[in-house]
């Protein structure tokens, strides 16, 4: 990466008239700071989000085009209503939404809460949206992968002692490992949709204040985020970065700063368990057999070669 797209910021986002992209979780924090400033630079951005009106409230000052529509990533079923009400050409989807090391819960469908929402649920709605999409998937991780250990036979933590922080670091390193196995899958259909991630680094928002532990609510929020974090607009960044530039697919973006935690966007290593291809196409084929979504794209979808 050249010096110049070191200092890369959302000034430098290019004109996105014409482009529609959807924000999952677009409601608050990264997802709001991402939507607005697609907005800004021409596109018609959908938030997607489990309360409207609320989306309707982030998104009234943005400049530009954008719609709310609701979406709630821990109900299977309202995934699929998401996806059954969509029609036509979507060029971007950013797999913004999550929820981070949130004291032990189940959705909708019966799934660990944390894996259900930040994993399966975006698993099933980029399978059922893939035929419309035209340009790239855009995936959020987290620096957190790296305490991540993929369990492919307790997925849902039944038989293990919870551990939020470690059941979090999972859905990261399945973030990637998805973003992997959809990038292969891509090019052997003959597809020019690309799959990339990215992370924030450590950024201030509202994600740290759902532990449900006041312990941790005082080291993230109290002092974490007023001492360490950098802003939310700068966490952004690899997101954006991520969904405008020519990047090959596969691609990881985070930020450029120490130990990854704040700074300008760049393209980031992993570990070596988020580069398994073979666990990635494991963890595949479970998460079919747990949503009942199968891979998206056929030879007839528009996203195809």
């Amino acid at each position: 990466m050249s010096s110049a797209a070191a200092r890369w910021t959302a000034a430098d986002l290019p004109d996105l008239s014409g482009r529609t992209v959807v924000v999952t979780g677009a409601s608050s924090g990264l997802g709001a700071i991402t939507a607005r400033e697609l907005a800004r630079a021409g596109a018609h951005v959908v938030l997607a989000v489990r309360d409207v009106a609320k989306g309707e409230g982030v998104a009234a000052p943005f400049e530009g085009s954008w719609e709310v529509r609701e979406l709630d990533l821990a109900s299977l079923a309202s995934v699929r209503a998401f996806a059954a009400g969509w029609s036509g050409p979507l060029d971007v989807l950013i797999n913004n939404a999550g929820i981070m090391a949130v004291p032990q819960a189940k959705t909708e469908d019966g799934f660990e809460a944390q894996i259900g929402t930040n994993h399966l649920g975006h698993f099933a709605l980029t399978n059922l949206m893939l035929k419309h999409v035209t340009d790239r998937v855009v995936t959020l991780s987290s620096g957190a992968h790296r305490i991540g250990k993929m369990q492919l036979e307790d997925l849902n933590w039944e038989r293990r002692r919870y551990d939020r922080w470690r059941v979090y670091g999972q859905t990261k390193l399945a973030n990637l490992l998805f973003t992997k196995e959809l990038q292969r899958r891509l090019e052997e259909a003959g597809s020019e949709v690309r799959a990339l991630a990215a992370h924030p680094g450590y950024a201030r928002t509202h994600l740290q204040s759902h532990t449900g532990s006041r312990l941790q609510h005082v080291l993230f929020v109290g002092v974490g985020n007023r001492l360490l974090a950098q802003s939310d607009v700068m966490g952004a960044l690899p997101t954006l970065y991520a969904a405008t530039q020519d990047l090959p697919g596969d691609t990881f973006v985070g930020p450029d700063g120490f130990l990854e935690q704040r700074g300008h966007p760049k393209i980031v290593g992993r570990t070596k368990a988020a580069q398994d291809a073979d666990v990635a196409r494991r963890l595949w084929t479970l998460s079919e057999e747990l949503t009942g979504v199968g891979f998206g794209l056929t030879a007839a979808s528009p996203s195809a070669a």
